[in-house]
């Protein structure tokens, strides 16, 4: 019996600083192949100027795939690994500027709750985090939180 998955995954595509260029909200059973030729075919279409990308292991089973379908957009897309025979954490090339920028978007409480009841508002409210980050940058402002108040 297959165990029935409840909750969300949010794909980003982001340059990179760390601002994001694409999110997609899917339903925690969607297999990441197919939020990753979706991410892929919107990134193609909206960014054509993008000829370089990473994408992390969970995409590894599908590799061959993902990396052909990026080719046959224009995309180079390499599948970031961690190096054999190493235990414990490392930190992976290119891997922890995605990590440092779903971290930003948890000092959100609405995503780190996940208070939303549909994939579209809650890319909404990705964005609605992204914009709020990047307005505190451009006016030096210090990061606003609910932890701790």
């Amino acid at each position: 019996m297959g165990k029935k998955i409840v909750g969300r995954k949010r794909s980003v595509v982001i340059d990179t600083i760390g601002l994001m260029l694409t999110v997609l909200v899917t339903a925690a059973s969607i297999q990441d192949s197919v939020a990753g030729e979706r991410l892929l075919n919107r990134i193609a279409a909206d960014h054509p100027g993008i000829r370089k990308g990473w994408a992390d292991r969970g995409y590894r089973g599908y590799r061959e795939y993902l990396v052909d379908h990026a080719a046959r957009l224009g995309i180079d897309l390499e599948i970031v690994r961690r190096t054999p025979g190493t235990k414990g954490f490392t930190v992976l090339p290119r891997r922890w500027v995605v990590e440092r920028t779903l971290g930003w978007l948890m000092h959100h409480r609405r995503l780190a709750r996940d208070y939303e009841a549909l994939p579209t508002r809650s890319t909404a409210m990705i964005y609605i985090a992204m914009i709020a980050l990047m307005t505190r940058r451009i006016t030096r402002e210090s990061t606003q939180t609910w932890r701790g108040a």
